[in-house]
This record gives C-alpha cells, structure tokens and sequence, in this order.
C-alpha cells in the first residue's frame, strides 16, 4: 500500500526550495463555509478548506447521522454540491428521516459499498456542476470496503478506504466528512493511522462525567484541526428539527 497522503502535495518540488518560493494555490484559500452557524465556529469560523477530510465521532444515540443530514442539507442550501452516502440506512430510511427533520434542499444521494464507488460518483458531480464545491459525506466509515479481498474486509481495510477518500480530496480540492467507528463508550475504534491522516476530527457525545458541570447534556467539539483553531465546546439540544446550539465554552 502507498504511503497515506496527509497534505496537500506541492508540484515539482525541488531540494533547496524556500518557503518564499511556493505560490498557494487559489483554491485553497477559498474556504466553504456549511451553513450551520455553530458548526462553522467550531472549524475555526472560516470555513472548510478545500481538501479538507474530518472524521466525526461519538457515544452511539448522541446524533452523529442526524448531524451529517443536517450538515448535506446545509451545504446544498450554501450552493455547494453534497453527496451523502449512507451504508448505514436505506435510502427509504434515509428520505423518512430527512422529511422528519424538514431537509428540503435536496442533497444528493448514495448507497454505494466501494470506496471507488462513492469517488466515481463524486468525480461524476464535479463534471456536471464545473466551478462547484463539492462535499462527500460518509455514513459511515466502517460501512465501506476498499474492493481487495473476495471474501470481505480486513483489519486495514478502513485504513485503505480513508487513503482513497484522502487522496481525492487532495487531488482534487473536494471536502470529505466521515463518522468513524467508535466503541460503546464512544472512543474512535480504528487504526491509529486514520486519526494521523485526518485534516479535522470532531466528536459529538452526551457527557456522562457526574463530576462535570455538562454532566448529561450533548457536547460537540473539535479536537483537531490543522487549518484553524480547536479547542471549544458546544452544548447541542436535539429537538424535531435536529441538533441546535445551546451554548458554548472553551475547553482547551
């Protein structure tokens, strides 16, 4: 397997290059903003940065599909193009919840299995919509398989998947967001390897800290991002219409 891709590469780069010497490219400083205002302060309040792959996680029941529903209905009300891919769901299952949830702006949707699938799908969008921010919303992760085995997956599996996802986005500026498997206490339950390689990880969870003063209520935070700041939390109600912001505080 090819080394993960965890930036975005630079063309032609030569030894003794100096950092004065390398042009960014445009699209890279023009951030895409989701929509959803507590959500884009969490990521630093200037958007996604085309190419950009976070991972979301979690207690199980905390919201983390309701929120990637919320976030693709979100995006295409932005003017970007949003693919949801669910593996989780059918897409009956799916359209039911969205109409519970009152998302009317019509995100695209997927069910495919294959990585591959899911990037040949994507790469279908940014033809038919030139000039167009396109975002890949995954649900989820471990639903995905890279193609490599006959009888099934493996242990490197979601590592494989996450590179193709990664490289994607790289290559072509998209942004990928992806809920990872978790544990029942709400750990991230994969390799090491897939935490290195992600651009952003967010995690929604209810706090169970009898000790904290959050002690029961919904919290959502990000705890790594290489392109803005990290390190506040938001305090999340859940109601017929989704996740909504209830407060915030720092916590780095």
């Amino acid at each position: 397997m090819s080394k993960m891709n965890l930036s975005v590469g630079v063309k032609g780069l030569k030894q003794g290059t100096t950092l004065a010497d390398i042009a960014v490219p445009e699209a890279l400083r023009n951030r895409k903003f989701v929509g959803i205002s507590w959500f884009d302060d969490a990521i630093g309040g200037e958007g996604f940065v085309p190419s950009s792959v976070m991972m979301l996680t979690g207690t199980p029941g905390a919201g983390k599909t309701t929120l990637l529903l919320q976030l693709a209905d979100s995006i295409t009300k932005a003017g970007h193009i949003c693919l949801y891919n669910t593996g989780e769901e059918s897409l009956y299952q799916v359209k039911m919840v969205a109409e519970r949830l009152g998302l009317r702006n019509g995100f695209v949707v997927g069910q495919d299995t294959l990585a591959t699938d899911v990037i040949r799908h994507a790469n279908a969008l940014r033809k038919a919509n030139p000039g167009k921010q396109v975002f890949v919303l995954q649900d989820s992760l471990q639903t995905l398989d890279d193609g490599k085995w006959a009888n099934g997956a493996n242990s490197m599996t979601a590592v494989r998947c996450v590179e193709t996802l990664t490289d994607w986005a790289k290559a072509n500026y998209g942004v990928v967001i992806f809920i990872g498997q978790v544990t029942k206490s709400g750990d991230f339950a994969g390799k090491q390897t897939i935490l290195h390689a992600v651009d952003l990880r967010g995690r929604l969870y209810i706090d169970e800290d009898k000790r904290s003063e959050t002690y029961g209520e919904r919290l959502f935070e990000v705890t790594k991002n290489r392109f803005g700041c990290s390190g506040k939390s938001y305090i999340l109600g859940i109601g017929k219409k989704g996740l909504y912001e209830k407060g915030s505080y720092s916590f780095g």
